[in-house]
């Protein structure tokens, strides 16, 4: 994977493709119902100025369903900023956009028309990258690539990617393709949660996508949650149940961190861009302070004693099969 460097920021390409995006990608899941829309019109300005040309997000984010908040928001800063072709544009397809049987999954007639949804939310004639949020088991891969391929034609998708699917999704996603195919799936990855690195890491290696880690911080785990406010964690319920779960090893994790000197966050980000067919993690700021720190990853080289120290603290299962054949 070839990386090139613009300033600070590195970008390399996404997967297979002639397509260069930042090693950082901005996520903009909070932009609605955690970050006002003021806030996060500063937060893409304040990515652009860093480098980061690659923005997610997605026609579900916002959590009003069938009205889009999030894209609604990006869509204005894009209209009012004027930087549109600054920009690497994703979104995603798939969850449920109204209560009727077919506003939902990967069916030609609910890509269509939440393609259009989305193209009129973000206030933009295409998207650069649209994904499958899901994989969808009752359609089958003929009609999906017919329904993307057409778009492809269409000139209002540039390239199609998926999220959340299993190797063997992304292999027979891949072998149906009638054309350039997926390019990046986007997966739950980070420190704490590996288990992509069985397969669907492997897979996505193998056939050439960009990969695209989702929660690169563990929902909060990697950040520093033992040291916040003085406080034995925080946070959501969920975020206290994965704390549980793990409190002996993100202990060891925030006092190795002590002892590089740098924050928990910085090494859980840098940790996944030192990973062999990482593209780059999402990264999900409330503010732009939360996205200036999540900058520093960039400066972090992790030498092979730090990685194998990180190895021992949160191992990984290995690959498939040997991690469960023998």
């Amino acid at each position: 994977m070839s990386h090139f460097t613009f300033g600070r920021m590195e970008h390399t390409h996404l997967g297979r493709t002639g397509l260069r995006v930042s090693r950082l990608v901005l996520g903009t899941m909070n932009f609605g119902p955690d970050t006002s829309e003021e806030d996060s019109h500063a937060i893409m300005d304040s990515a652009l100025a860093h480098g980061i040309n690659f923005f997610d997000t997605a026609n579900i984010y916002g959590w009003r369903t069938g009205e889009g908040w999030t894209e609604r928001i990006v869509g204005r800063w894009l209209e009012k900023s004027g930087r549109r072709d600054e920009v690497v544009l994703a979104t995603k397809v798939y969850e449920p956009m109204g209560d009727g049987p077919n506003d939902r999954g990967l069916s030609a007639r609910h890509i269509r028309q939440q393609v259009e949804g989305s193209l009129r939310r973000l206030r933009t004639d295409h998207i650069d990258l649209y994904q499958a949020h899901h994989v969808d088991r009752h359609t089958p891969w003929e009609e999906f690539w017919q329904a993307m391929d057409t778009l492809v034609a269409q000139g209002k998708v540039l390239y199609v990617g998926s999220s959340n699917f299993a190797g063997w999704h992304i292999a027979q996603a891949s072998a149906a393709a009638t054309g350039l195919g997926l390019v990046s799936e986007q997966h739950l990855y980070n420190l704490a949660e590996r288990t992509a690195e069985l397969e669907v890491l492997p897979a996505a290696r193998a056939h050439g996508l960009g990969f695209i880690p989702w929660s690169p911080l563990h929902g909060g785990v990697l950040a520093g949650i033992l040291r916040k406010s003085g406080r034995r964690g925080s946070g959501s319920e969920i975020t206290a149940k994965r704390l549980a779960d793990n409190r002996e090893r993100v202990e060891a994790y925030e006092a190795f961190c002590d002892e590089l000197g740098h924050h928990p966050a910085t090494v859980g980000l840098a940790w996944l861009l030192h990973q062999e067919g990482v593209t780059g993690p999402i990264v999900g700021p409330r503010t732009v302070a939360h996205l200036e720190q999540s900058l520093t990853a960039l400066d972090v080289h992790l030498g092979e004693a730090e990685l194998a120290r990180l190895d021992e603290i949160f191992p990984g299962p290995g690959p498939a099969p040997e991690a469960y054949a023998w």
